[in-house]
């Protein structure tokens, strides 16, 4: 099932609205129907980490590349709104890694740079862009730059010049938007818009991340929330199961939400 145009063409219009594109992260079909659900979710977001846990494997391209696959094709066929997945740093090939995620019904994707050297990283972007094309998708390719997860260690004016000039290359080289998570204010945000332009900034949801309303008003595209709505789910899950044990109940009207 090849990823529908006009689903690809919507998600990059979301992504070009001057309203916030939030997506809430997902890791299975039960998940993204539940999700899914809500009249406020106009697209999803997988979470490649949150994917891999479930299958038992660590994050960072542990997971065997066809199971990860297989269950972002599961949730797209699933839903009827656009999905973008974490395709994580392309697992070796990011043009073909692509390119059989549109032919899953994929309308976007989450790309890493891990730091690579710039040339190297923008070949990635070129290829995944490609690749998509060739498949007559619009794609919606957030490009992911780790210039403060993996290096904020550094001055803070030389990890966000760095993210800036990474993300300037990723749009030239086709990328719709460009992802920097991490955990900063909203001067960085601010920074990170003014060097990049409107919406073209993807962040996510962190304790120090201005609130959806404000990163509307400040330019930012897109806010996703990564491995932790898997977090709070599980969270629940192991309070209700400790409750249980000390003798609770389980509560009446609960819902049927698969």
């Amino acid at each position: 099932m090849n990823a529908s145009p006009a689903a690809a063409a919507e998600l990059r219009r979301l992504h070009d609205d001057p309203r916030l594109l939030q997506v809430v992260n997902v890791w299975d079909v039960a998940s993204a129907r539940t999700v899914a659900a809500l009249p406020e979710t106009l697209a999803l977001a997988t979470a490649s980490h949150a994917i891999a846990a479930t299958f038992g494997y660590p994050d960072g391209e542990r997971i065997p590349i066809d199971l990860m696959l297989d269950m972002v094709g599961r949730i797209a066929a699933a839903v009827d709104v656009p999905v973008s997945a974490d395709l994580e740093a392309g697992y070796g090939d990011p043009g073909e890694t692509i390119r059989r995620a549109v032919g899953l019904g994929v309308a976007g994707a989450n790309l890493e740079d891990e730091l690579r050297p710039l040339p190297e990283a923008v070949a990635a972007v070129e290829a995944a862009v490609a690749a998509a094309e060739a498949e007559g998708v619009p794609f919606a390719l957030n490009a992911r730059t780790d210039a403060w997860l993996r290096g904020h260690d550094r001055p803070r004016d030389v990890w966000v010049a760095d993210a800036i000039e990474r993300g300037r290359a990723y749009l030239d080289a086709g990328a719709t938007c460009v992802f920097v998570p991490g955990d900063f204010g909203e001067d960085v945000v601010a920074e990170l818009v003014d060097g990049l332009g409107e919406r073209r900034l993807s962040v996510i949801g962190l304790p120090s991340i201005p609130p959806p309303a404000r990163l509307e008003e400040l330019g930012v595209a897109r806010i996703s929330y990564g491995p932790y709505p898997q977090r709070l789910a599980l969270g629940s899950l192991q309070d209700a199961a400790a409750y249980l044990y000390r003798g609770g109940v389980l509560p009446s009207g609960i819902r049927p939400l698969t």
